[in-house]
This record gives structure tokens, sequence and C-alpha cells, in this order.
């Protein structure tokens, strides 16, 4: 593990059921760009001081074979608008261990495992995390801390950098003082790099441990090309200890962007296999199917008229969200200037993003706009804190395109997003029914199956069996693309609206449904809805506009 990620910097430095439900999301007519151009930096140094203990690397290989390089490129650590910063290591012993992400380099084609991991963490650090990205020939911008501010706002930050000691590099966490004038999005201490052609760099980025038991499971990993890099996070036990404040962050609306590893860059995004169990990591992958809270649903939009939501309204939300135990949210689309104030404020929060395209009765062509808004905003951010990409939400099942044209939308805006030099994984979210009678055309061009399980639209179950109910589903969606690797879209249950048979909706029955849900598919599935969505038609039997599970949070601290 070590060896491959200083190799790495060194590069751097040189349903059963039919599901009939169809859920509109009813916004076209608010697909509009956020008014304001991202501003222009302005900020300063005043304080550079080291802060934390290094972790030493060995830069030559101990049992793993390293990639060959075929230069050295030259890396510093620079931002937009005020001076270089020269970092100088600090030489010490080895840390204690610390649940960073595994960085492996497999040399050659074939199937490896990687043994399990426990780490116990007894206080609250921050740590220079491994975190990768796909790079084509030329000269790039990584890394760095992103913060979002809605005012003049002093911000002092940690970032991680690496420098090399003799024969050493050392991975350390430096913190920074900047005067932010005004409002803006900034990118604070970003590493620039060259290299030859396309390539997987590791970087370090912050990332703050807090106490508890942390598990990094076996992995299997199947590699279909030489020298690939494989990066996977460690995951948090369901009860850790209660987590101190980081020292090193002071209030801001978002002080710290903890950037870090697009969720599995597993050797399937990296072929053109028709279905990823064929080269896919393990059944879990790396985020998926190891948090109890696995994601929430999240829109940035307003839930009385659906308008578009200001910045600092939506960090009041995602402070809930993360403050409540969720490990990611799922968003739909990239409207309302959404990637900026909903994406890049959680990513500065820690939390994990599945980014979204939605398609509307235009057809495929509407997502070419926003694919084009990804890739921008994923390369202006390094393509960080991404868990994976879904290219449709019930697109087929609403009648908006055929399999076949999904399908074929679906291979060019992965290529295109690719070659923009994100490694994640993708997938399309539809219906059980609709992966029932389309998977034949849809598995081949996904990393994994997602589908929308509503049990209240099944009126034989009532809110107490939703959960039981929603995991049959699963398992027949494991077997369409024959992986087991699943995600599930959508899983909620209404309160108010009219009863289908069994299914009652109600807050007392939302809570039971939810329990339920969260007990025996929550670390797999995005828990549906956030908020209440009262800009949306009633819909069938009256419920749609009456799935947020706000209510049942509490409230952020």
């Amino acid at each position: 593990m070590k060896a491959a990620f200083l190799t790495a910097a060194a590069a751097l430095m040189g349903s059963a059921m039919a599901h009939e439900h169809r859920h509109h999301h009813e916004h076209a007519a608010l697909h509009r760009r956020g008014a304001e151009a991202e501003e222009s930096c302005g900020c300063y140094t005043s304080v550079v001081t080291y802060w934390g203990a290094p972790t030493l690397v060995s830069v030559s290989p101990v049992s793993t074979p390293a990639p060959t390089t075929t230069s050295t490129s030259t890396t510093t650590l620079l931002s937009t608008s005020y001076s270089t910063v020269t970092v100088k290591a600090s030489s010490s012993t080895p840390a204690v261990p610390l649940p960073t992400n595994s960085v492996t380099v497999f040399p050659t084609p074939g199937t490896y495992t990687i043994p399990g991991t426990t780490v116990t963490v007894s206080s609250s650090t921050v740590v220079p995390e491994a975190t990768s990205t796909v790079l084509t020939s030329g000269t790039h911008t990584i890394g760095g801390v992103t913060t979002v501010v809605e005012t003049s706002t002093t911000v002092v930050c940690p970032y991680a950098t690496v420098s090399p000691v003799g024969s050493t590099f050392t991975s350390v966490i430096e913190t920074t003082t900047y005067v932010c004038p005004s409002s803006g999005t900034y990118t604070i201490a970003p590493i620039t790099t060259t290299v030859p052609a396309s390539t997987v760099v590791v970087y370090p980025t912050p990332a703050t441990v807090t106490p508890g038991t942390y598990t990094q499971p076996e992995q299997t990993v199947t590699v279909v090309e030489t020298s690939y890099t494989y990066v996977c996070p460690f995951a948090t036990s369901s009860t850790p200890a209660p987590a101190p404040a980081a020292p090193t962050t002071t209030a801001a609306p978002a002080p710290v962007a903890t950037t870090s590893v697009a969720p599995s860059p597993v050797a399937s995004t990296s072929t053109s296999a028709p279905a990823a169990s064929s080269t896919s990591t393990s059944s879990t992958g790396c985020g998926l199917g190891q948090h109890p809270d696995y994601a929430v649903t999240y829109t940035g939009y307003t839930h009385d008229t659906g308008a578009c939501m200001g910045a600092e309204d939506v960090l009041a939300e995602l402070k809930n969200i993360q403050a409540n135990g969720f490990y990611a949210i799922r968003m739909y689309s990239t409207d309302c200037n959404q990637l900026e104030t909903v994406a890049s404020q959680a990513i500065g929060l820690g939390l994990k993003v599945i980014l979204g395209v939605y398609i509307d009765g235009s057809g495929v062509s509407s997502g070419n706009s926003q694919v084009s808004d990804i890739v921008s905003w994923g390369q202006s951010n390094g393509w960080n804190g991404i868990e994976f990409i879904s290219l449709d939400n019930e697109a087929l099942s609403d009648g908006y395109c055929s399999a076949s044209d999904l399908a074929s939308f679906v291979s060019s805006a992965k290529a295109t997003i690719k070659s923009a030099g994100y490694s994640g994984q993708f997938t399309v979210t539809e219906p059980l029914n609709v992966w029932q009678s389309s998977g034949s055309t849809l598995c081949g061009v996904v990393d994994f199956a997602s589908a929308n399980l509503q049990a209240f639209f099944n009126g034989d179950v009532a809110a107490e069996d939703a959960g039981d109910f929603v995991a049959s589903e699963v398992e027949l969606l494991k077997g369409i693309c024959n992986n087991d690797q699943v995600f599930v879209g959508e899983s909620g249950w209404p309160t108010a609206g009219n009863s289908n048979g069994k299914a009652i909706p109600g807050a007392s029955q939302q809570k039971a449904a939810m329990d339920a849900i969260r007990n025996s598919i929550g670390h797999i599935a995005a828990q549906f809805s956030y908020k209440n969505d009262h800009w949306k038609n009633p819909g069938d039997f009256g419920v749609e506009q009456y799935w947020g599970i706000s209510d049942m949070l509490s409230s952020a601290q």
C-alpha cells in the first residue's frame, strides 16, 4: 500500500411486483443555470504552520512492483491569486496507524485479494488521505481545499502535501490562514503537475479521522490492465465514539472541503466490458454497502415552490444531513447551479455525492448539457468526493426515451466524462420492472444496476413490512445484471395522501417503514427524500408531495 502511494506521488513530483409508480421530478421549467460566476480567489496567505504528525512512505516498493513512469514531472503548491507556498517536511518516526485509504498498484492483469484490516482511533486528528484521479497528458491543477463562503471570512484550514526528504516522501498536514474578502468559492493550496500520458495519479488530501473503530473489509479485485492503481477507503463502525471538532478549522459557512477519493476506481471503469460483474471489485464496492445510513436523496429546490435555493440555505440542510450520520447524498440533476451550491458544499462537509443527470420529455438530448456541467465541475475540483454517477432517473419508466436510446446516451456520456479524468462508476436508475424488461440492453453499459424501490405502491405491503418487501426486490435486482453490487436509488414512505390497501400514509407509518428499510437495505439505499416537495403534482394516491423524512431527523447542532 505505502509503496503504491509513493509511486503515484513520485509521478506527481516528477421490483418482483410490477412497479407502475412513475415518480415525475417535474422540474424542466426550472432547469436554469446559476447567474453568479465564480469569483477569483482574492485570498492571501497570512500564516503557514506545520500541524500533525507526518506519515513516512518509502519510495522503493516493498512487495508490489510499481508502475513505470516515463518522465519526471514537477509539482508546486500554488493558488490562483496568492503566493506560492514552499513546504518543508518535518522528519519524524512513522505515525500511529490511522484509517487512511488503502492504495494498491497491481502490476499485471489478474484477480487479487486485499486482506481486511481493523483500526481503532482514540482521538480526533486530521490526516493526509490518499486520493486518486485520472489525468490526461498535459499540465493539471488538482487537490487543494475547496471552501464556499457567503461573506468576507477568515478561514483557517488544513491541507495535505507531499514533500521529499532524501529517498523518502513525507505526507504531511499543513495549516494555513486565508482572508477571503467576499463571497465565493475558493480553492486553497492546490497542486499542479505535468504528466506525459493518461495516468492514474494519487495525491494527498486532508481528512478528519474521529474516534471509533474502522474496518476495511477484504476486497477481491479483478484487474484487466497493467499497473492499475486501486484505492479503497475505510468504513467507520456504526458506533464510533463522539468526535470532537478538528482543532485546525475556524468557524466559517463551509470552512473546509475535505476532498477524498472517488468511490470506486475499479478496473471495470477502464474497460468496455458489458457487465460490471465481469470486472467489478468486491460485491459491495468501497463506500456502497459499508454504512448503515448510506445516502439520502436531496435537491437544491425549495420545498414549497421548487425554486432554486441559495447556497446558505442549502448548507444548513446539508449540515443537518451530515449531523444525522448519512454518508452521501443522491442528486438528480445539475440545474440551479447545484454542482456548486449542493455538491461542492456537501463535499466540503465530508459528505460524498452521487451525481445525477435528469432526462426530461425532450429525450436523451436533454442530458447533454448536464454532462458538460459535470465535466467542467469535475475537472475544477479534481473529481473528488464523487461516489458514482447516475445518468438517468426513470426516463424509461416515464416514456421519455427508449432503452436503446438510453443505452446509447449512457455510452456516449461515460466516454465524455471518463476522457475528462473521472475514474469512478456509472449507473442508471429505473424501477425494477424496467430493469426486468430492459436489463439486456442496460446491463452492458452500466457498472451496476440502480433501482427506485417504493414499497408503498404495492397495496399488500404495510409500513412495518416495507423493509422485507424491498429487500426481496433487491435480490431480484441483483440477478438481472448478474452482479451483487446494486443500489436502491429511492426508498421511502409518505406521511400524507390516500391509502393504497394495506399501505397507509402517515407520520407514524413513515417511521415504521423507514426503520424497517434502514434495517434491511439502508447500507445500499438512498432514503427518499430529505424534505417534502409541495411543488410537485399530487400524483398516484395523492402522496407525491409528502415523502420528506427531515421531521424524523434530529436538528443540526
